[in-house]
C-alpha cells in the first residue's frame, strides 16, 4: 500500500468537479442545439452554427481545463478563472430577463469556483506559493 505524501486538496477536486460538471451541462446544451439545428424549418444557418460551435468549444474548454488542474498544470487556473467569471454577466442578464431563479445560482456557481480556484490550498497545490 502507497500513501500520497501529497494528496490533492479537497479545494481542487471540488473546483474540478464543478468545472466537469459544468462541461456536462454545457455538452448536453450543445447537444439539443445540434438538434434544434438539424430540426428547424428556418434558421440563419451562419448565426445557429457559430452559436452551436460556441457551445461545444465552452464544454471542450471547460472538461479540458479540470483535467490539467487535477494534473497541477498551473497555467490552467488562470482561463479557468475567466470562465467562472464570466458567469457573472451571464446570470446578471438572465436576472434582468426575470430569470433570477437560474441567475443567482449561475453567479454564485462562478464566484464559488473562482474561489476555490484561488484559495490557498489550491494555490499551493498549484506551485503559486
Amino acid at each position: 500500500m502507497t500513501i500520497d505524501s501529497d494528496p490533492t486538496p479537497v479545494t481542487l477536486r471540488w473546483a474540478v468537479r464543478l468545472l466537469w460538471a459544468e462541461a456536462a451541462v454545457v455538452g448536453l446544451i450543445a447537444v439539443w442545439l445540434v438538434w434544434a439545428d438539424l430540426t428547424a424549418t428556418r434558421t440563419d444557418l451562419l448565426t445557429a452554427l457559430l452559436v452551436t460551435a460556441f457551445a461545444i468549444g465552452a464544454a471542450v474548454a471547460l472538461w479540458a481545463l479540470g483535467r490539467a488542474l487535477l494534473r497541477r498544470q498551473a497555467g490552467a487556473r488562470a482561463p479557468a478563472i475567466v470562465l467562472q467569471l464570466m458567469l457573472l454577466p451571464i446570470g446578471w442578464f438572465m436576472i434582468q430577463a426575470g430569470l433570477g431563479w437560474l441567475g443567482v445560482p449561475l453567479m454564485a456557481l462562478g464566484l464559488g469556483v473562482a474561489w476555490l480556484l484561488i484559495c490557498p490550498p489550491t494555490t499551493r497545490a498549484l506551485g503559486f506559493e
